[in-house]
């Protein structure tokens, strides 16, 4: 498979650039904060850099409310910083992932401003979906839709004078309208949006709440009732998510995609309900590949992550796409914390935490994780700050919060801020080396980060980081050999077996009795005592 496109078995690590490193010291992470640690993560041996929203924003939502689709924003750097980032990248053979976030706009975007100001029915206001309301002066929402931060998705403007206006359509927070996709200017826009970045340099798009473009002509009511959650991978049939329509945007920017040399490439956040559904996101002429977002919530339980394993290969094969598997990201509870709890691996980052939580437990469990992980054909992201055992940071304090889901739920719903706390570099106080010394993180660290820093870990054999770089480096190496072959092999209770190829085999043991294993063990997630590989533990063998 030396002839296979890189995306197809890359490792691609998560870059939250508001957390990641600071250059300017400002407290907040940037474009020369990551290229000073591209060295780093070129050791850590990952082949490409995805990068959450960089955009021009009001960070009403980190970022995802962008008003500015060509530009990056102050406070992240320039233009002229993201050139010289492509090119110290792509000089270490590491590749550029961007976002872009096509379903809404910034309220701050030039298109919404105009929309405002223009009054209803004018032709800037069919760029995003305005409706009057329903009821006897207007009063009520439009249609039953609800919002992913909770509340109704629709809001009502107000004129200059005080009168209510019309309402807008937002299936995230208010400061997000969502853009109308059946606006032959949207649609042409968005084309030149992708062609900006893959000129300069870029080699490839994450496609942000990707089903969520098109919506059923009428925009009739869902059926939602007070108190419904957005759950769109539990949706059937929604006038809001998934609507077929989606897939003709797609076709068309993947022959831009293929128009360009370097194997540029479309990674879709695709929650979804069905196999089928999903998987129609990535047939050859649309996304390359797409986010596995039930591998990540898969319980501590061997049964539960086969059936994944399974169902994933198995949807995926019939349309020729490579799997991906990912066990953290910005959205989601780290998941040390999670493996560490009583219900392990269940309950995302929006979710009211139940239960304490055992590190100790949640870190044996995560070494295992990222072996069993990385062992599997396809692709697989890093989230930043995993690969030094990083754990969530659950006790904010309230007044430093920033995510809107804290916000728009009073406090009920924790929000995501937990996992998105500036790394530790160095030293043994905050900042961790995140920024300067005079400057404080945009969110505060734990002081019991000071062992979990890069420069603790780097020089330790037995260290978080130690076990990643030495597993990436091994899994390039057998990898190859083992071009996308995977093969289920006999295994007690509890325990998962299988090999890629003929020359290599993952142990996990995630929650059978201790297990004897007879081969050439290479790599293993705990130091094993003789042959013996106990529970939380994985293994790597080979054979020549």
């Amino acid at each position: 498979m030396n002839h296979a496109p890189w995306w197809r078995t890359a490792v691609i690590y998560q870059v939250y650039l508001r957390s990641f490193a600071d250059g300017n010291g400002d407290g907040i992470g940037d474009l020369v904060g990551v290229r000073s640690r591209l060295d780093y993560l070129a050791r850590l041996g990952v082949d490409a850099l995805w990068f959450t929203p960089w955009y021009p924003s009001p960070m009403h939502d980190g970022g995802y409310d962008v008003a500015d689709y060509c530009d990056i924003d102050p406070a992240f750097g320039t233009l002229d910083d993201a050139r010289e980032l492509l090119i110290e990248a792509h000089g270490r053979g590491i590749r550029i992932i961007i976002d872009i976030v096509p379903n809404h706009t910034s309220h701050e975007h030039p298109w919404f401003r105009a929309a405002v100001d223009s009054g209803p029915g004018s032709p800037e206001r069919g760029r995003y979906h305005f409706r009057d309301g329903r009821g006897a002066a207007g009063e009520l929402p439009p249609n039953d839709w609800i919002s992913a931060f909770g509340g109704s998705a629709w809001t009502r403007l107000t004129a200059p004078d005080g009168r209510p206006e019309q309402w807008y359509l937002h299936l995230f927070a208010p400061q997000q309208p969502d853009l109308n996709w059946d606006h032959q200017e949207v649609r042409r826009y968005f084309e030149q949006v992708v062609r900006f970045w893959f000129d300069l340099g870029v080699d490839g798009l994450r496609v942000d709440a990707a089903p969520g473009l098109m919506k059923r002509p009428g925009l009739p009511d869902h059926g939602f009732v007070p108190g419904d959650r957005f759950t769109a991978n539990t949706w059937e049939a929604s006038p809001l998510w998934d609507v077929d329509a989606v897939h003709e945007i797609y076709r068309g920017w993947r022959a831009i995609a293929d128009s360009y040399p370097g194997d540029r490439m479309f990674v879709g956040e695709v929650p979804v309900k069905r196999p089928e559904r999903f998987a129609s996101y990535v047939r050859p002429d649309e996304f390359h590949t797409a986010f596995n977002l039930e591998f990540i919530k898969a319980p501590w339980d061997a049964g539960a992550l086969r059936a994944n394993i399974d169902s994933t290969l198995n949807t995926l094969r019939r349309v020729g796409a490579p799997p991906t598997w990912v066990l953290s990201n910005h959205d989601e509870t780290r998941h040390v914390t999670r493996y560490g709890r009583s219900a392990a691996g269940v309950g995302s980052g929006t979710e009211i935490r139940d239960g304490s939580t055992d590190l100790d437990l949640g870190t044996r469990r995560a070494r295992a994780a990222i072996l069993l992980m990385l062992a599997l054909p396809g692709s697989a992201y890093i989230y930043q700050g995993e690969e030094l055992g990083l754990w969530e940071v659950e006790d904010l304090p309230d007044q430093v919060r920033r995510d809107p889901v804290w916000h728009r739920t009073g406090g009920l719903e924790p929000g995501r801020d937990g996992c998105r706390v500036p790394l530790p570099w160095s030293g043994r106080t905050p900042p961790f080396g995140f920024t300067g010394a005079a400057a404080q993180p945009w969110l505060p660290q734990p002081s019991g980060w000071a062992d979990y820093t890069a420069e603790a870990e780097d020089s330790e054999p037995a260290s978080m980081l130690t076990l990643y770089r030495t597993a990436t480096g091994l899994r390039r190496k057998l990898g190859t050999a083992a071009a996308e072959t995977f093969g289920w092999q006999p295994s007690p209770h509890g325990v998962l077996t299988f090999g890629r190829g003929d020359h290599w085999t993952c142990i996990a043991n995630i929650d059978g009795d201790p297990l004897r294993i007879d081969g050439d063990v290479i790599l293993a997630s705990e130091p094993l005592q003789g042959q013996w590989l106990p529970a939380n533990t994985a293994a790597w063998l080979t054979s020549v």
